[in-house]
């Protein structure tokens, strides 16, 4: 079944009736076709990967709006990014009426440029990713989201939350990671994960970087990504990264952007309004899916990959993405995601800054926890006044560790 309900349906549904259109973007396999045939199946749909419609849409652009101007769907909208401008016209002609247009795109600077030069104040934009853990268990978003975006909510309210996940089911996502076909296939056939992210990779390659940057280095890009995978979850020297592969700075920082704006990387910025502290700005990220990583990393056994060198830093990626993926589902706007990490070494994996306030998140892969490890929370929650922050790990249980900082276990994600 590779229809599992997804969070962001609701979503979209509800920017539809706010807007006159509606993009999808991700990376490529991790549903948005699926998921927007899926909302509106009864909606005209177009794949400007298939030849016939590619013709259809580009051969007379304007001649296809005015025919198509209500209910479509046009799937994998960067291989037309010209139409982007004259949907523009076509939405000003009727500008009150919202609901009209679903777009879908991946893997693709371009798209994110079209949508926000040509349809500013005309779209709505939603970022799709490979399976979030509840949604591969069909279970629904946890509440701890809509807690936690509302102002009001305390500490003590958090105490309340259940799960129905296990930490079986955390174990085997943070594994293999979300993207549908190799997790839904694999389950009967283990073997086709790895021989799924061969290809993936391949095709990431050969399709979509080959085609957006045709004279970038394959091979050298290759082999940054093979870097990256020892790299991931931590700060970035890119310095040493360039001298191991021996490619400029900026040769190593124009990769790092295309990974991140093909949405297989993720760039967390560091924070810094902390205007007490002196802050380290300095690049870090991680591999959004964790399933990538593993791959690279050529890890395919829970066991092993616990002992892994890795493991606590791909863990803190895995539960810091599902957050940000969990906070994307909810309608509340102006959230920003970074890490923390002063001069004086003190950190926190992610600083989750909205209207709400800031929230400080540690995550631990243990359970064993000393007050020594609370301090940089402590320390935060002090200079900045916030109300309380949180304690992610694998314990059993929600509990107080000290004064405004709570424990929650990663299965409440």
């Amino acid at each position: 079944m590779m229809d599992k309900k997804r969070h962001l349906a609701n979503k979209i549904n509800s920017l539809m009736d706010m807007f006159p259109a509606v993009a999808v973007i991700g990376p490529r396999q991790c549903g948005k076709s699926t998921l927007v045939r899926h909302v509106y199946p009864k909606w005209k749909y177009y794949d400007l990967e298939r030849p016939d419609d590619y013709q259809l849409i580009t051969s007379d652009p304007l001649g296809f709006f005015l025919r198509q101007n209500d209910k479509i769907i046009i799937d994998e909208a960067q291989q037309f990014p010209d139409m982007f401008k004259i949907l523009r016209g076509v939405i000003d002609r009727n500008r009150k009426t919202n609901g009209r247009f679903l777009l879908t795109g991946s893997s693709s600077p371009e798209i994110v440029k079209g949508l926000s030069e040509s349809l500013a104040g005309r779209i709505a934009t939603i970022e799709l990713w490979p399976f979030k853990m509840t949604e591969f268990y069909e279970e629904p978003l946890s509440e701890i989201y809509h807690l936690l975006i509302q102002r009001s909510t305390t500490i003590n309210q958090l105490r309340d939350l259940t799960s129905p996940l296990s930490t079986e089911n955390l174990y085997e996502h943070w594994l293999l990671g979300g993207y549908p076909e190799p997790r839904i296939k694999g389950k009967t056939n283990p073997v086709f994960h790895g021989l799924w992210m061969d290809e993936y990779f391949a095709d990431y390659i050969r399709r979509d970087i080959q085609r957006l940057f045709p004279r970038l280095n394959t091979h050298n890009f290759r082999l940054f990504i093979q870097s990256l995978s020892f790299h991931s979850g931590n700060i970035l020297n890119q310095t040493a990264i360039s001298r191991a592969l021996e490619v400029s700075s900026v040769t190593s920082k124009e990769y790092l952007d295309i990974l991140h704006n093909t949405f297989i990387w993720r760039n967390l910025r560091s924070f810094e309004k902390n205007t007490l502290k002196k802050i380290q700005k300095m690049p870090k990220g991680f591999f959004r899916d964790q399933g990538i990583l593993h791959h690279l990393l050529k890890l395919d056994e829970i066991d092993r990959l616990i002992i892994h060198p890795m493991a606590g830093v791909s863990f803190e990626s895995f539960i810091i993405e599902e957050i940000i993926r969990g906070f994307q589902c909810t309608l509340k706007a102006g959230i920003d995601f970074n890490y923390y990490r002063t001069r004086d070494k003190s950190e926190i994996d992610l600083i989750v800054d909205g209207p709400f306030g800031y929230l400080p998140i540690e995550v631990k892969l243990g359970t064993k926890i000393n007050q020594r490890m609370l301090t940089p929370i402590k320390n935060f929650l002090k200079d900045t006044q916030s109300k309380f922050g949180i304690l992610i790990n694998n314990s059993d249980k929600i509990e107080m560790l000290a004064d405004r900082i709570i424990q929650i276990p990663a299965i409440y994600f």
